[in-house]
């Protein structure tokens, strides 16, 4: 056998090891993933209900959705409006938060640590529990409201508080966007803030000027995904208000599962889920893009 034999066999060994090893992640992507996706787009096409017989129906689930649901409708608007609300509000807050968090002094660690932990428990059934029993009536944010003699709020009961007291859940778990702004923030060349500050520039305008063009790729990132997840929301609205007052937080997450899993519609509900993929879509298509006029990457020169 001469050396060539030999190194093609050698190759082929270390690739059938390469594929041992990747089996486990390669049968969970086809089996938990990529089966359920493609299902799901057929099941869309159906009306298909849990122990029944998928029967080809054409396009009439997407037609009765854009046409006949009204309630739809109304779950497209909640969760637009959500969207709209806890993206900026997260990311304002997770870059205000690594701002003040980037200094050196003593405990920093522990406090950054601190900052971080509510997002350990994102999307959590616990914490969307206890949020509700703050916001009650009779909760912990009334109860400060009583203390400073100001009219206590219905903040789960009332239309115009409902969705806003869900998005401040949303923004309060900031930490892994503001981890992802702390890093950013410390590879941010510090002779820029030299220059400048030699140039006469204040605080404000270095953080506008040099700051922020030095971290939008990072913004960038953040808004993608935080956009992803609030397009996707559930456990919030379902566990807090279940959808209500009158269906002011009942999010498109709420009404998938309502026709899967109460209805057991799985056809309809596939539908829903394929309609929440193209909005996913296309508004990550629009945001990428602007992203040539608005994010710059260290090597595209000067700012």
């Amino acid at each position: 056998m001469n050396k060539k034999t030999i190194g093609l066999a050698q190759y082929k060994k270390r690739d059938l090891q390469a594929f041992i090893y990747l089996m486990p992640w390669i049968l969970g992507f086809l089996i938990l993933q990529l089966y359920p996706f493609l299902m799901s787009l057929y099941y869309s096409f159906t009306d298909y209900t849990i122990g029944a017989t998928a029967n080809w129906q054409g396009t009439a689930n997407y037609v009765k959705l854009f046409t006949k649901d009204n309630e739809f409708w109304n779950s497209l608007k909640v969760t637009l409006l959500y969207t709209v609300y806890t993206v900026p509000g997260k990311l304002i807050m997770a870059l205000a938060v690594a701002v003040f968090l980037n200094r050196e002094i003593k405990g920093i660690n522990l406090i950054r640590t601190l900052y971080y932990i509510p997002s350990l428990f994102g999307g959590s059934v616990a914490i969307a529990i206890l949020w509700r029993l703050m916001f009650l009536d009779n909760g912990v944010a009334n109860a400060i409201l009583t203390a400073l003699h100001l009219p206590n709020i219905q903040f789960l009961g009332d239309t115009k508080y409902a969705l806003k007291t869900i998005c401040s859940l949303e923004i309060w778990q900031f930490g892994s966007s503001m981890v992802m702004f702390l890093a950013a923030l410390k590879q941010v060349p510090q002779s820029l803030y030299e220059a400048a500050e030699i140039d006469g520039a204040g605080k404000i305008k270095r953080f506008i000027r040099i700051t922020i063009p030095q971290i939008t790729p990072i913004i960038f990132f953040n808004m993608i995904m935080q956009m992803i997840q609030a397009l996707q929301n559930f456990t919030s609205a379902f566990v807090i208000t279940d959808g209500g007052p009158l269906k002011s937080t009942y999010v498109l997450g709420m009404k998938l599962y309502k026709e899967g899993f109460s209805y057991f519609k799985m056809g309809y509900a596939s539908a829903i889920s394929w309609v929440v993929f193209t909005l996913i879509l296309i508004i990550t298509l629009i945001i990428f893009s602007t992203s040539s006029a608005w994010v710059f990457y260290g090597d595209e020169g000067d700012f």
